[in-house]
C-alpha cells in the first residue's frame, strides 16, 4: 500500500473533538476540529505530556491529518447518505506525529503526541453532521437507492449527484454472466408481516450468487420516519436474536430466518440513546424523550430484555443541577451497573431491579465535572477540571461501578483533552491539544494511572469516530480501534490504494507488523475473537464486503470469513451511518440514522451468512 506522502508530524498528547451533533441545540461541549485535513501541515509539536520517549523509527501514528472517517463515504451508497456516526464513520483520529521534541518536563516527546486542530494528524475521522439514510428499497422495481440520501433516487455528496441503479436487461444479462447457474434462495426480504419489515416484495437477492459468496439471509426496512429523520441506535445480537432500535420502536428477528423473534416494541416517544453494552442477563437500556418538541429532554429511561423482548423498569432521569442537561445522554453498563451519563454528572442504576447506586457528581469543591464515562469491562469517567482557569486540565478515573468511589485517577497537563477511549482493558486512550494541534495516544498499565507506552508510529490512521451528544462525549464512539493483551490494532487511510491495519506493540509504542487489505478498498478492525482479529472489509460499487480474521501470531494474511455477494454489493455499500457485527459465522449490518426525507422505505438491517 502507498503511504500518504508528506503526513504532517504530529506531537503533543490528545485526541481530536467531536463536531457538534446538527440534531441537537446548544455548542457541544469540547471544540470540535474542521471536517477535512489541513490545508497546511500543522506547526511543529510542542511538548506533550507522558514519559521520555526515543525519537521513533518512523513516524508516530496518532499526529497525522484527520481524514474522512470508514464512515464518510467518497461516493453515494451506504455511506452516501448524510454522513451520521457509524461503526465506521466516525472522526479520523490524528494522524502521524512529527520528530520528537522536548516534553513538558524537558523529556524527549515522541512522535504522534498531538494533532492539528483541522482533522489532526493521526486522529480519528469525524463525519460531517448525520443525515438521514436509505432510500427506496432494492427490492421493488429497478431503481434502487443506495444511499440513505436525502432523496431516493439521486445523491448528493461532495458536490457531485448519484443514481443508481440496479435491474436493466443489459445489467442483467453482464451480472449472470459466469454466475452460479443455481442460485440459492432465501427466505423473502420484505415478508410484509406488520412487524416494521416493510413492503411485501419478494425479490431474490441471491440470484445469480457467485460460487464462495455468501448469502443474504434476510433484509429489513425501515419503519416511515419523519422529514426531521430519527435515530436508530444500536444494533444488538445475542441469544439467536438481532435486536435493532429505530424511530419509536425496538424490533427483534431470528438470525436464521429474519422472521420478528417477538412482537415489535412501541414507545411513547423518538428514541434517543441506547446503551451499547448488554447486561450480564441479558437486558439493554434505550432511552426515549419526554415529549414532542423539539427541545424535549432525553430523559426516559427504558430496560429492554433482548431475549423475550418484554419490558423491564422504567424510569425518569433526574437533572443535579442547573447546567446538568439531558438535552443528550450516554447509556454505558457495566456488569450489572448503568450509568447514565449527562452534561456535568452521571447517576448509576442496578439493571437487575432499577434502584439508584450512586451519582456522579463534580468532584473538588466544583473545580471538576463529569463529562464522559465507559461500560464494558471497566467503568472509566472524564473529568474536566478548571474551566478557564490557570490549571486547566483533565482527568479520567477507574471508578467501582457498585459503589462510584475512584480507584485510580491520571491527570493530563494543561491544554490536553481526553476524547475518546479506545479500549478499556487494556485502557488505551486518545487525546488532543487544539491550541498545539497535537495528539496523543496513551496505553495505561493494569489496574493503574502510570503510563505502559505511548503510540510513536509516524503513520496516518484512520478509526471512525461517531457524534456524541451535544453535552456529552461518548468516549467510546470510535469504531476500527480493538486492543488485545499486546498490540493495538488501527486502520491506515486509504489514499491511492488498499489501505492497512497496524499492530502496535503496547509495551513499546512502536509498529510491530502490518497487513495490507486483501481489496482496494478499506479494512476495519471489528473485535478480537478466538484469539485473532475481525476485520470487514468494505464494499465498492461493484464487489461486496468482506469479513476477515487475522492471526496475531505466525502469518498475519488474511482469511476469509465471509465474502459477501456481487449482487448486493450496492445494497452494502448503501449504508453510510452504519453499525456492524460478525456473530456466529454471520454478518450484520444496520442504519443508526434515517434521514426521513427519502422516497419510500429506507433500509434498516441486513444479514448475510454461509
Amino acid at each position: 500500500m502507498t503511504q500518504p506522502p508528506n503526513q504532517p508530524p504530529h506531537g503533543g498528547f490528545g485526541a481530536p473533538q467531536d463536531p457538534q451533533d446538527p440534531r441537537q441545540p446548544g455548542p457541544p461541549q469540547p471544540p470540535a476540529p474542521p471536517a477535512g485535513p489541513p490545508q497546511s501541515p500543522p506547526p511543529a509539536p510542542q511538548p506533550g505530556f507522558g514519559q521520555p520517549q526515543q525519537p521513533p523509527a518512523q513516524a508516530g501514528a496518532y499526529g497525522y491529518p484527520q481524514q474522512p472517517g470508514h464512515g464518510q463515504p467518497a461516493q453515494p451508497g451506504p455511506y452516501g447518505q448524510p454522513q451520521q456516526p457509524g461503526p465506521y464513520g466516525q472522526p479520523q483520529q490524528p494522524g502521524y506525529g512529527q520528530p520528537p521534541q522536548p516534553g513538558p518536563y524537558g523529556q524527549q516527546q515522541p512522535a504522534g503526541y498531538g494533532f492539528p486542530q483541522q482533522q489532526y494528524p493521526g486522529g480519528p475521522a469525524t463525519p460531517p453532521p448525520p443525515g438521514g439514510g436509505g432510500g427506496k428499497g432494492p427490492f421493488k422495481g429497478k431503481t434502487v437507492v443506495i444511499i440513505g440520501a436525502a432523496v431516493a433516487t439521486l445523491l448528493v455528496a461532495g458536490g457531485a449527484v448519484f443514481a443508481l441503479t440496479r435491474g436493466g436487461d443489459d445489467e442483467k444479462k453482464s451480472e449472470s454472466k459466469g454466475k452460479d447457474s443455481k442460485p440459492t434462495a432465501s427466505a423473502p426480504v420484505n415478508p410484509g408481516d406488520g412487524s416494521g419489515d416493510g413492503h411485501a416484495g419478494k425479490e431474490d437477492l441471491n440470484e445469480g450468487r457467485k460460487p464462495g459468496e455468501s448469502k443474504v439471509l434476510w433484509y429489513k426496512e425501515a419503519p416511515k420516519a419523519p422529514g426531521k429523520g430519527a435515530d436508530a441506535p444500536g444494533m444488538w445480537v445475542q441469544d439467536g436474536v438481532a435486536v435493532k432500535a429505530v424511530y419509536k420502536e425496538v424490533l427483534g428477528y431470528d438470525v436464521e430466518s429474519g422472521k420478528p423473534a417477538w412482537p415489535a416494541l412501541e414507545l411513547p416517544q423518538d428514541i434517543c440513546a441506547a446503551s451499547k453494552q448488554v447486561s450480564e442477563d441479558g437486558k439493554v437500556v434505550i432511552a426515549y424523550k419526554g415529549g414532542t418538541k423539539s427541545d424535549a429532554k432525553c430523559d426516559q429511561l427504558q430496560v429492554i430484555d433482548l431475549k423475550t423482548g418484554k419490558k423491564g423498569w422504567t424510569k425518569q432521569i433526574k437533572e443535579e443541577g442547573l447546567f446538568d442537561s439531558t438535552l443528550s445522554i450516554e447509556l454505558t453498563i457495566t456488569g450489572d451497573t448503568l450509568m447514565v451519563g449527562r452534561s456535568q454528572s452521571g447517576t448509576a442504576y442496578s439493571m437487575s431491579g432499577g434502584d439508584e447506586l450512586f451519582v456522579s457528581r463534580k468532584k473538588d469543591e466544583g473545580t471538576c465535572f463529569p463529562n464522559g464515562f465507559t461500560g464494558g469491562d471497566r467503568m472509566l469517567r472524564a473529568l474536566s477540571c478548571g474551566a478557564s482557569t490557570p490549571t486547566e486540565h483533565d482527568e479520567i478515573q477507574e471508578l467501582d461501578p457498585k459503589t462510584g468511589k475512584a480507584k485510580w485517577t491520571k491527570k493530563f497537563p494543561k491544554g490536553w483533552r481526553l476524547n475518546k477511549v479506545y479500549s478499556t482493558t487494556p485502557a488505551v486512550l486518545y487525546l488532543t491539544n487544539e491550541d498545539k494541534k497535537q495528539w496523543n495516544i496513551t496505553t495505561l498499565k493494569p489496574g493503574s494511572s502510570a503510563t505502559r507506552s505511548e503510540v510513536r508510529v509516524n503513520e496516518d490512521f484512520a478509526p471512525e469516530c461517531g457524534w456524541g451528544g451535544v453535552m456529552v462525549s461518548d468516549l467510546q464512539g470510535c469504531a476500527g480501534a480493538v486492543a488485545d493483551d499486546t498490540y493495538l490494532y488501527l486502520p491506515t487511510k486509504k489514499t491511492s490504494g488498499a489501505n492497512e491495519i497496524v499492530a502496535i506493540g503496547l509495551n513499546t509504542g512502536k509498529a510491530n507488523w502490518r497487513v495490507k487489505s486483501p481489496s482496494d478498498t478499506s479494512m476495519m478492525p471489528m473485535k478480537m475473537q478466538d484469539g485473532r482479529l475481525v476485520a470487514y472489509v468494505k464494499p465498492s460499487y461493484s464487489s461486496g464486503g468482506q469479513v476477515v480474521s487475522i492471526a496475531p501470531t505466525g502469518s498475519h494474511a488474511p482469511k476469509t470469513l465471509l465474502k459477501n455477494p456481487e449482487g448486493t454489493a450496492k445494497i452494502e455499500n448503501g449504508f453510510f451511518s452504519k453499525a456492524i457485527d460478525y456473530v456466529d459465522g454471520r454478518f450484520y449490518l444496520s442504519t443508526t440514522r434515517l434521514s426521513g426525507s427519502a422516497q419510500g422505505r429506507e433500509k434498516l438491517m441486513l444479514a448475510y451468512g454461509k
